[in-house]
């Protein structure tokens, strides 16, 4: 039986996800693959020893030690960030090493130098834990959807906006207290912006558009809103409505364009997407021989993680041993065949959309409201106020019938500028089933 070396650069959390995976179910992978994959080194520069069960690795300080060591056919990078791990991974790839990573921050900001790198050398790789954990979605994009064209991506792709919505949901929480308990529990970060602010999920978004239309896009392309303005009072109201508030990541193909945005939305409670609870991922692919494919699952943590690294690293293993590297292109489309497509801007989107309006409850406010609307060309679906307090703010809250981006935008302005609304206007947009 043959053996892969394996070097890992990281061992955090991911990294020891990997670690067990491989030596949990290393015969698991023998009988299915007829290969011996070990660990054999790792990089890590906080740890003084490496914990018994991995002690046949060696621990090393140094990186050049696993990108240099020639018996290491894969390197893989778990350290995140992107230096020095844009370093590494080119080092790596220049000395002729496959590469697997997890870095969905590096992979959308710089992932044509590396791939291109890579290509150029002829080695592999990898990164389907970059994007919703253990669930195999770049693989689906990549192999299972090849035959379709890609017609729509929609997917909650963030753990941690969707815990906390989640939490917002059910128990009736406001989002602060929520998000100070998530980083008690570990699921949100010191600094959630990332999570809470779609930052994260449109590093992810721009991934999978890669693959699914074969096109060059960074997530400064991508429009973006996060959670932090959504309030009880926004959960209360969707739920008359029979929705619940995602943070949602949103592409559709329209004509030669492609609509890249990331916001919450006001998913019906029929969509299979409004069920995904707590910190889990999930996303929908519509082809147009396929039609509607949802997968879900674990979008992080170390094991779900660890477990798509480690189908990455048997792939490559795989390829190795049958001497097929290069069997897939590393984006599902041949290099010379990914292009710039143009992005649809966020104002010619066309949605329904919940419209909450601050406004003091006298005779004439909501037909001011209205008639703006109607100078918009904005019909209105339906509309709901409750309780009342004369000459006090209260919320007025609307549903459009499906409307221009612009055109609500525009709205909005004109009736946030009425001295009869006392905040700005929280516009959420709904997903269309």
């Amino acid at each position: 039986m043959n053996n892969v070396n394996v070097g890992l650069i990281g061992f955090g959390t991911v990294g020891k996800g990997l670690a067990e995976a491989l030596r949990r179910q290393q015969e698991r992978i023998a009988q299915r693959s007829g290969l011996r994959i070990q660990l054999t080194k790792i990089y890590a520069r906080s740890l003084a020893a490496l914990p018994p069960a991995y002690a046949a690795a060696e621990l090393t300080k140094d990186a050049d030690a696993v990108l240099n060591d020639p018996d290491i056919q894969i390197a893989v990078e778990l350290i995140g960030g992107i230096e020095p791990a844009k370093t590494f991974i080119l080092k790596a790839i220049a000395a002729g090493k496959h590469v697997v990573t997890a870095n969905k921050a590096l992979l959308s900001q710089h992932g044509r130098e590396i791939f291109a790198a890579a290509a150029a050398k002829g080695v592999e790789i990898g990164f389907e834990g970059s994007v919703g954990g253990g669930i195999p979605l770049i693989k689906t994009l990549k192999e299972g959807l090849a035959a379709n064209e890609l017609l729509s991506v929609t997917g909650i792709l963030n753990g941690t906006a969707n815990y906390i919505l989640t939490r917002m949901t059910d128990e009736r929480l406001p989002f602060a207290e929520v998000l100070r308990e998530a980083q008690r529990l570990g699921f949100a970060e010191a600094d959630p912006t990332y999570d809470v602010e779609g930052i994260d999920t449109a590093h992810k978004l721009a991934i999978l558009m890669s693959i699914a239309y074969g096109m060059n896009i960074s997530p400064e392309q991508i429009a973006t809103e996060g959670i932090s303005r959504i309030e009880p009072v926004d959960i209360e109201f969707a739920r008359e409505f029979g929705c619940r508030i995602k943070l949602l990541a949103v592409s559709r193909s329209v004509g030669g364009a492609v609509e890249a945005r990331v916001h919450p939305t006001m998913v019906p409670e029929s969509h299979l997407l409004a069920s995904i609870s707590g910190a889990n991922n999930a996303a929908e692919f519509c082809g147009d021989l396929c039609g509607s494919i949802i997968l879900s699952g674990a979008g992080a943590g170390s094991l779900p993680t660890g477990s798509a690294v480690a189908a990455d690293v048997i792939d490559i293993a795989r390829n190795i041993a049958a001497g097929a590297v290069g069997r897939a292109p590393a984006l599902a489309w041949l290099p010379e065949h990914i292009i710039d497509r143009p992005i649809a801007p966020l104002s010619a989107l066309t949605c329904p959309c919940y419209l909450r309006i601050t406004a003091l409850d006298q005779p004439g406010v909501l037909a001011s409201i209205a008639s703006i609307l109607s100078q918009h060309s904005i019909s209105i679906e339906s509309v709901l106020q409750k309780g009342r307090k004369e000459n006090e703010p209260v919320a007025v809250v609307i549903l459009t019938h499906t409307a221009k981006e612009e055109a609500v935008a525009a709205a909005l302005r004109e009736i946030d500028a009425l001295d009869t609304v006392a905040a700005p206007t929280v516009r959420i947009r709904m997903l269309e089933e």
